[in-house]
């Protein structure tokens, strides 16, 4: 505990920060906004962050340990990340608890409903999920892109064992704003 007040943190410590770091600039490319259409609003960007946590944890979830570990460690910083966005807007002490239950349950209601849909390769029910809960519209068809940005980040996600997710990040899509999205090596899906 002292130790933090003076800037001092584990090995351990720093690569869950990195990686949250790195997740974070994943979740605001200004281009999932513009081009894939998440709205920029307080909702949006945590709809984002939950959407691109989620796809490292399924990775993690696949690896051997010590990744479950670091799955959790990666949930505990994100969550303390929340706590304290909350706290910094003004919610009082009182508020916050009830506030975080509901950011813990959508959370994981999103983890479960994204996991079934592309361990079933389902891009319809991809898209439908993504839709409500992450463009907050009724039709699948406007999710399609980014339904497909989704499941090309999840693909180069899957190629990643512990090391390289910790050392290099995560990989996602690049966004091809004239074409929809790509992966990092410029290939249209």
């Amino acid at each position: 505990m002292i130790g933090r007040l003076f800037g001092r943190t584990s090995p351990r410590d720093r690569m869950i920060r990195d990686l949250h770091v790195r997740i974070n600039a994943a979740a605001r490319v200004p281009a999932l906004y513009t081009a894939l259409g998440v709205p920029d609003t307080v909702e949006g960007r945590f709809e984002c962050l939950s959407l691109h946590v989620i796809l490292v944890l399924r990775q993690l979830n696949r690896l051997p340990d010590p990744a479950a570990d670091v799955a959790q460690d990666l949930v505990n910083a994100v969550f303390l990340q929340l706590d304290s966005s909350l706290r910094e807007s003004g919610i009082g002490d009182f508020g916050v608890p009830k506030r975080m239950k509901k950011l813990g349950a959508a959370f994981y209601g999103r983890a479960a409903g994204y996991d079934a849909a592309l361990d079933a390769g389902d891009s319809d029910a991809l898209a439908g999920a993504l839709a409500r809960n992450v463009l907050a519209v009724e039709a699948t068809a406007d999710a399609r892109d980014l339904a497909r940005y989704v499941m090309a980040s999840d693909r180069l996600l899957a190629g990643l064992d512990l090391d390289a997710l910790m050392e290099a990040g995560p990989r996602f899509a690049a966004i091809d704003t004239s074409a929809g999205p790509a992966d990092q090596s410029g290939v249209s899906r």
